[in-house]
């Protein structure tokens, strides 16, 4: 599914995200970027060790929940790995929304700063971090329609996702922006 916002596009795919020919891959990470399971383990794995090596010397501290670094991509197909750090489901009392967000937020504007025309993201938190993938398709569509109807960049906005049920709960919500 492809849906043009001015001289950007939202683009849904199901698939694989190591395997996205952009200039930046999202990486779902967790606080201390150490890498992990699903997303994180996969970018990590097909990217090679000095993904690891280059997290450890740039952020020896991790990176905060609701935001995101740039590192390079390995022997990823992309020039830059974007770790995102989302906020674990706790019922959203927790700020979870805002949190989310922001780690979205965060990639767009890395985006920006790294002048990169196309971006792939996952579906952020919504793995073993347990968020609903209704609410986090919301969100996720929601912070890139309004960051593209201001910025008209990146040119490309992938989201990749695993499955029909994830894919199905983007497309409804990208349908009704689109409206």
């Amino acid at each position: 599914m492809i849906v043009h916002f001015g001289a950007s596009r939202i683009e849904l795919v199901q698939g694989d995200i190591t395997q996205q020919r952009v200039d930046a891959i999202v990486n779902a990470a967790n606080s201390g970027l150490l890498g992990g399971g699903g997303v994180d383990g996969a970018i990590h794995r097909v990217a090679g060790p000095t993904l690891m090596q280059e997290t450890r010397m740039l952020y020896p501290d991790g990176c905060p929940t609701g935001s995101a670094v740039a590192t390079t991509a390995g022997r990823l197909p992309a020039k830059y790995v974007f770790h995102a750090v989302g906020p674990v489901w706790a019922g959203g009392e927790k700020g979870e929304p805002k949190l989310l967000a922001s780690a979205y937020q965060t990639c767009l504007e890395l985006s920006l700063d790294h002048h990169c025309q196309s971006i792939a993201f996952p579906a952020i938190s919504t793995g073993v971090y347990g968020y609903p993938i209704d609410l986090a398709a919301e969100t996720a569509l929601g912070v890139t329609w309004k960051f593209l109807k201001q910025k008209q960049h990146p040119e490309v906005v992938r989201f990749v996702l695993f499955g029909p049920g994830p894919y199905g709960a983007f497309a409804r919500v990208l349908e009704s922006l689109a409206e």
